[in-house]
C-alpha cells in the first residue's frame, strides 16, 4: 500500500469500509504524529480526531478502535522505510557505497524522522500485549528484512560486494544493529555519534566486502 492510496480497514462484526484517501492520508498521519508526542496511551480518538480535522464518530466508523488505527500506521510506514532504503541503496556500485547508503539512512532517520523512531518502540511495547499489533510489527521487519536481503542478493550477484553470511541473515543483523544505534542516539542526544558509527561501519565490512 502506497502512502497516497485507500485505506480500507475493517470493523468487526461489520462490512469493510473504505475511507477516502485524503481523510485516510491525515487520520493515519495525526496518529503517527500522537503517538510520537503523547504515547500510544496518551493518543485518544480525541486528539486524533482533533489534529485530523475529522470527526471523533469517523474514527470509530471505519477504524472501530485505536489498535487497528495504530496498524495502519505500521503498514503506512512500512512503505516509507522501504522506499528509502530502496532510494540510499538504488546507486550503489561497490561495498563502500552500500555501507555508505545504510549510514546515511540511519542518519536521516535519527535526525529527520525521530518520530518514526519513537512510533517503532512503542509498537513493540504494545506488540508484547496486543497480537494484531504484533502480527503488524512482525510483517514489517520480515518486508524490510527481505527488501534489505534482495538488494544484497542483486549487488552480490552482480560481482560488486562479497558476504560474510546469507543475505537474509545478514540483513538481519544489519537492521538489528541500526535499530540500537537509533535507540542509542535518541538516548543520549548529547553523545557524539562519530566513533559509534565508525565502530559500526567496522563490523558491517566484517559482513559486506569487496570482492576478493
Amino acid at each position: 500500500m502506497s502512502a497516497t492510496d485507500a485505506i480500507v480497514p475493517t470493523v468487526a462484526d461489520g462490512p469493510v469500509r473504505t475511507l477516502e484517501s485524503d481523510k485516510a492520508k491525515r487520520i493515519v498521519d495525526a496518529m503517527r504524529v500522537s503517538v510520537a508526542a503523547r504515547g500510544a496511551a496518551g493518543s485518544t480518538f480525541d486528539h486524533v480526531a482533533r489534529e485530523a480535522g475529522v470527526s471523533r464518530g469517523l474514527l470509530h466508523y471505519y477504524f472501530g478502535t485505536k489498535e487497528r488505527l495504530l496498524v495502519e500506521v505500521v503498514r503506512r510506514d512500512c512503505d516509507i522505510r522501504i522506499a528509502g532504503l530502496a532510494a540510499q541503496l538504488h546507486g550503489a556500485h561497490t561495498a563502500d557505497d552500500f555501507i555508505d547508503g545504510l549510514v546515511r539512512g540511519l542518519s536521516e532517520l535519527v535526525e529527520g524522522d525521530s518520530d518514526l523512531v519513537t512510533l517503532m518502540f512503542e509498537l513493540f511495547t504494545l506488540s508484547r500485549r496486543n497480537a494484531e499489533i504484533a502480527d503488524a510489527l512482525a510483517d514489517l521487519c520480515r518486508q524490510m528484512r527481505a527488501h534489505l536481503a534482495a538488494s544484497l542478493t542483486e549487488k552480490r550477484d552482480e560481482g560488486i560486494v562479497r558476504l560474510g553470511a546469507e543475505p537474509d541473515a545478514v540483513a538481519g543483523v544489519l537492521l538489528a544493529l541500526a535499530d540500537g544505534l537509533a535507540l542509542r542516539f535518541l538516548t543520549e542526544p548529547k553523545l557524539d555519534p562519530s566513533p559509534t558509527l565508525a565502530a559500526a561501519v567496522a563490523a558491517a565490512r566484517t559482513l559486506i566486502a569487496d570482492p576478493a
